[in-house]
């Protein structure tokens, strides 16, 4: 079995790659890092290790790799003979990756009719929607027509904390031990089964609960921790100040997710355990900086703040609290390295706070909740 693989980066590496090999999947990496793709090409191995007391260590074998760049050609005979399609490149990456796979699924028409699934496994929600789009809009109508009786794009949901790092072999990656891969079993063609994914009926509550809870709470740790002038995730989360904002902010989204999706609140309790103990790990050293960056994205009506503030509000009747203490630190995130937060301060100077808020969150001006992050914000306080 054959598993194309676009993104040999970290993720890539040290998550879905590890998954895919454990399945039995010959993995071939498609990148533009020269580096990466000739050392894969010379050792057809790497080692992942676990970042906890356990000093694991794990060797992938059986990948090769690809350059896109240099050689597309070889991206689409792989493509065109591939039983899996993955992708951990990023959201904004994923319209540039369309063209090779518009190609390789023509290809793979003109020669079979083999199911092929194509996953995006990105940060984002709908990413193979989103990929889907792109690839289609690459083909014609009747090459359309054919792709929908054999290609899928069943949309994911994924979750592993793989930190910035440096190590001594360029192609060794750290990441923890905890993972999480459900993908839509609605949009799947044909067979599925890798190791460690989760076929589930209706992914939008898993996609939620990991936005709203694992990412929320990542980001909230880091803007409070920056604010406080911690270096690290783990750093800020030793303050009892911050982890009890980032507990009590998760609190408030718990409830909108037991209200919304019918999570047991026992069980739920139980998985904001489990992301607390994988924020304060001291195996994962995480930058503020790196978790916080590109706060106007973060801070989107439909990302992890935002989205369940106002949610919040359509489901319970009442205004969150720790929620609306969270936007505010973003908004206040003034790393003068990241471009996104220097422009927030501009529009904040030049347009005034409530309209740069509305601006950036759709969050109604006159609105409570407005009223609310807005005086976080002037009064804000760790």
């Amino acid at each position: 079995m054959l598993a194309v693989h676009f993104g040999a980066g970290n993720i890539g590496r040290g998550f879905i790659g590890s998954l895919l090999h454990q399945s039995g999947y010959e993995v071939c990496f498609v990148d533009v890092n020269r580096e990466i793709v000739d050392l894969i090409n010379e050792r057809k191995s790497y080692s992942i290790g676990l970042a906890d007391d356990s000093n694991e260590e794990i060797i992938v074998k059986n990948v090769y790799a690809i350059h896109s760049g240099d050689h597309p050609e070889q991206v689409v005979a792989a493509i065109a003979g591939a039983d899996l399609v993955t992708t951990a490149v990023g959201p904004n990456v994923l319209p540039l990756i369309a063209g090779l796979i518009a190609e390789g699924l023509k290809k793979r028409m003109e020669t079979g009719s083999k199911p092929l699934n194509v996953i995006a496994c990105e940060n984002m929600i709908g990413g193979s929607a989103l990929l889907k789009k792109e690839v289609y809009a690459k083909l014609d109508d009747e090459e359309r027509k054919n792709a929908d009786e054999i290609a899928g794009f069943p949309n994911a949901a994924v979750d592993r904390i793989v930190p910035n790092q440096s190590n001594e072999d360029p192609l060794k990656v750290v990441v923890e031990p905890f993972y999480e891969w459900a993908v839509d079993r609605s949009q799947v063609v044909g067979e599925l089964h890798v190791t460690g994914m989760t076929l589930v009926d209706d992914l939008m509550p898993y996609i939620e609960r990991k936005l709203y809870t694992v990412n929320t709470g990542h980001a909230v740790a880091a803007y409070f921790g920056y604010q406080a002038g911690y270096q690290t995730i783990d750093e800020a989360m030793a303050d009892p100040k911050i982890q009890s904002q980032v507990k009590n902010t998760l609190q408030e989204t718990g409830k909108l997710l037991v209200e919304k999706h019918g999570f047991n609140p026992e069980e739920h309790q139980k998985y904001i355990d489990t992301i607390i103990r994988r924020f304060v790990n001291p195996h994962i050293s995480d930058d503020v900086t790196r978790v916080g960056r590109s706060p106007m994205r973060k801070l989107g009506p439909q990302d992890r703040l935002v989205s369940p503030a106002t949610q919040y509000i359509t489901y319970l009747k009442e205004q969150p609290v720790s929620l609306a203490k969270a936007i505010a630190a973003a908004l206040r995130y003034d790393y003068q390295e990241d471009s996104e937060a220097v422009q927030i301060q501009k529009s904040i100077r030049q347009k005034g706070l409530e309209n740069t808020i509305h601006e950036i969150t759709q969050i109604p001006v006159e609105s409570d909740l407005m009223k609310r992050i807005a005086g976080e914000y002037r009064h804000f306080a760790l």
